[in-house]
């Protein structure tokens, strides 16, 4: 059988080719915001009959150095501030901004300070519980309901609903939030004048290479947790300073 001539061959076409497509551009990721009904918890207990609704919040559980503190507020029905937030993400500048709008804003408010000595004495859970504690008794009026971040306050007698993410989710959380911050951050700002060389206006007392370097260089000065620090290595320092690196209050 003879060969087929090469021009009589069937030839298979190649596909054609698809027409190149064009990259899209990868969107950036929104920034998280604050839930857009930020009255949900409060209007919840006011349809259960409770007519005053505080929330409460703190700031400074976990640095090396410097108070805890607690913030309480009441707001008026429908306090609104255009984008308050999450304390944390926030700038300064907008805290400050948003500090003044909840003084404005709030029926009452209070904040409660538990200092290092206490810390170091009962442990920082129990002196946050406590600047808690204070910062209620700082409304100067009874409250019927409690919204609180994260866990129970078994210090209040008071009804309370504690929620994930609180300071995220509701305004009476977020305002006492605020209050916390801005007031510690003015308060630490105040200590690096009387303790200067640590850092404190800038790091605010928590941990970061930074200030590790600082108490190489100074030791430690009446402000720093020595419970938080004598317990832990070397190692541990250094990861906890390197862990926080990105940290920006």
């Amino acid at each position: 059988m003879g060969r087929v001539p090469a021009s009589e061959r069937s030839v298979k076409s190649l596909p054609a080719a698809s027409p190149p497509t064009e990259k899209r551009p990868k969107k950036r990721p929104k920034p998280p915001k604050a839930d857009r009904d930020l009255w949900v918890f409060e209007r919840q207990a006011f349809g259960l009959g409770y007519a005053t609704v505080a929330g409460v919040d703190e700031a400074g559980r976990g640095p090396w150095a410097g108070p805890v503190v607690a913030g309480a507020a009441i707001m008026r029905p429908y306090f609104h501030c255009e984008g308050i937030d999450d304390s944390k993400l926030l700038t300064a500048e907008e805290r400050d901004h948003y500090y003044d709008c909840i003084l404005e804003g709030a029926e009452a408010w209070g904040v409660g300070i538990m200092e290092v000595d206490e810390i170091d004495r009962v442990g920082v859970a129990r002196a946050n519980r406590w600047a808690m504690g204070i910062a209620l008794q700082q409304l100067g009026r009874q409250i019927d309901y409690l919204l609180i971040d994260g866990f129970l306050l078994p210090e209040a007698l008071t009804p309370q609903l504690p929620i994930v993410k609180g300071d995220r989710r509701s305004i009476s959380i977020m305002c006492g939030g605020i209050l916390a911050k801005v007031t510690r951050d003015r308060l630490m700002m105040r200590m690096a004048e009387k303790f200067p060389g640590y850092g404190f206006e800038a790091h605010k007392g928590y941990p970061t290479p930074e200030h590790l370097a600082a108490m190489d260089r100074h030791g430690l000065s009446p402000l720093h947790r020595r419970s938080f620090i004598s317990i832990r290595t070397r190692a541990e320092l250094e990861a906890a300073a390197f862990a926080s690196q990105s940290f920006r209050d």
